[in-house]
């Protein structure tokens, strides 16, 4: 992979991302203090900790990039025997990042519900809505989301979306969406060709 220019990620460092995700030992053994977030990526991709590298880079990009993300990610698993829910779920999600109106931030948790939270489409749908301003379901009370929920739900996402298809290519399909992530934070659209 060449040298990469994470110029969606505004975080100079990798060590504030990192303090409040639930790496594993080896991911954390690589943390430096100096290493900025596309060298850490670099560091999880190379010795194969694609989980962590996907958790940390849905923490680092910005909620809609890594909203999209999770679309992309999903949509990719989507078949014509997908159930109704989670077609409805990935395009309100894709709505809400195409168009970040309060508006369509708040279809997509009924529509997130409507999945039961059990599929890669309703975590999509999820990020999208803690993406927004205000997560009370009474709207004059204003709840602001925390600041971590969108990285968790792609996180949710992109890792329910690797284990929809075959059990032996779980890696492969990590491996591939975190080029995808890769793609958007290098201020690309993720849509990888097949030699991406």
């Amino acid at each position: 992979m060449t040298e990469m220019n994470f110029i969606k990620v505004t975080q100079l460092k990798a060590m504030p991302i990192s303090t409040e995700l639930d790496l594993t030992d080896e991911a954390k053994a690589l943390l430096t203090e100096d290493l900025a977030p596309a060298q850490y990526v670099k560091c999880l991709m190379d010795g194969t900790l694609y989980a962590d590298a996907i958790m940390f880079l849905a923490a680092s990009l910005s909620k809609r990039e890594s909203t999209w993300w999770a679309c992309l990610c999903t949509r990719s698993t989507l078949t014509d025997k997908s159930p109704i829910s989670d077609l409805k779920a990935i395009e309100l999600a894709e709505a809400w990042v195409y168009k970040p109106t309060p508006e369509n931030c708040g279809l997509t948790l009924a529509a997130a519900e409507e999945t039961g939270f059990k599929t890669p489409a309703g975590w999509s749908a999820m990020a999208a809505f803690w993406s927004g301003d205000n997560i009370s379901p009474n709207k004059e009370a204003i709840v602001p989301p925390p600041n971590d929920l969108t990285g968790k739900a792609v996180n949710g996402a992109i890792m329910l979306a690797a284990v929809q298809g075959d059990p032996v290519k779980i890696t492969e399909q990590q491996e591939l969406f975190l080029k995808q992530g890769v793609d958007i934070a290098c201020g690309g659209d993720g849509r990888l060709t097949n030699n991406g």
